[in-house]
């Protein structure tokens, strides 16, 4: 018995209305006469403001996950699933946005740090629990919440920068500036490579948003600021790209391999007859 699309009426409502608020508090950032991704506070690993772009499709995604929950596949794994974990989940981003936008950083930081886990909790839920049975669920629920967990991993170090570092602008970049950079950009591309190579699919969406900001934290820190940050930020960066490239690679040839396998077994078994 597939039930009607008002089970767990309640949590549905609930993640449409906290949908709007999260996509409402990015708007927000980009409408403000301040212009954040322009004024805010500039680190030695600020990205450029095209990086942020990558909202724009993880709203998407998500309001395409909004929608497939009123399905009998979406609502197995959203709302039985991830539970009142994306509500969590957009509250904590709405609040954590606003804070960032009004340029309280420490406070920020801190709600990155939730948001983080929260999302970590569903992509643990969604990736041990729930393996796609379909498009809908490759697409609306894994693709978002795997661009959404490597795009917060990355939020985490702008904002702690952001909240504990020096001002780009005032300050030069001094040796243990250029240190935690570049530990930073290390433990960025390290995790790209670990998504990837995760599992024998990979998570190629997770590991292309680490990458994208990568090159994007190059692109923004001028080799006149800091030659050492932004030469790390692209070796790093080509690095990310090539364990993509490899994850890639590596899934197309499993991917073949099934295959072959997949119609051997469906060959008809050949014998004599007489």
């Amino acid at each position: 018995m597939s039930g009607s699309w008002t089970d767990g009426i309640l949590l549905k409502i609930a993640n449409i209305i906290v949908y709007f608020l999260f996509l409402g508090s990015n708007i927000y950032t980009v409408a403000t006469p301040h212009d954040i991704y322009f004024t805010g506070r500039e680190t030695y690993i600020t990205p450029a403001p095209w990086a942020f772009l990558i909202w724009s499709l993880i709203h998407l995604l998500l309001f395409g996950t909004i929608i497939y929950q009123f399905t009998a596949s979406g609502k197995k794994v959203i709302i039985e699933g991830i539970s009142w974990r994306f509500p969590l989940l957009g509250l904590l981003n709405a609040i954590y946005v606003h804070l960032w936008a009004s340029q309280h950083y420490i406070l920020a930081f801190v709600f990155a740090l939730f948001v983080s886990s929260a999302v970590t909790h569903i992509y643990y839920v969604v990736k041990k629990f729930h393996a796609p049975a379909n498009v809908g669920d490759e697409v609306l629920v894994h693709l978002p919440f795997s661009l959404y967990h490597g795009w917060t991993t990355v939020l985490v170090f702008i904002t702690a920068f952001e909240a504990f570092g020096v001002n780009a602008f005032s300050q030069p970049a001094g040796v243990w500036t250029k240190v935690c950079v570049f530990l930073a950009l290390f433990f960025l591309e390290s995790t790209a490579a670990t998504y990837a190579f995760s599992s024998p699919e990979g998570d190629l969406p997770a590991s292309l948003a680490i990458t994208w900001s990568l090159f994007a934290i190059f692109a923004h820190q001028s080799v006149y600021r800091s030659g050492f940050i932004h030469w790390s930020a692209l070796v790093f960066a080509v690095l990310s790209t090539v364990w993509v490239f490899l994850g890639t690679f590596g899934m197309y040839k499993r991917f073949r391999v099934g295959v072959i396998i997949l119609d051997e077994e469906r060959a008809p078994l050949v014998g004599s007859e007489n």
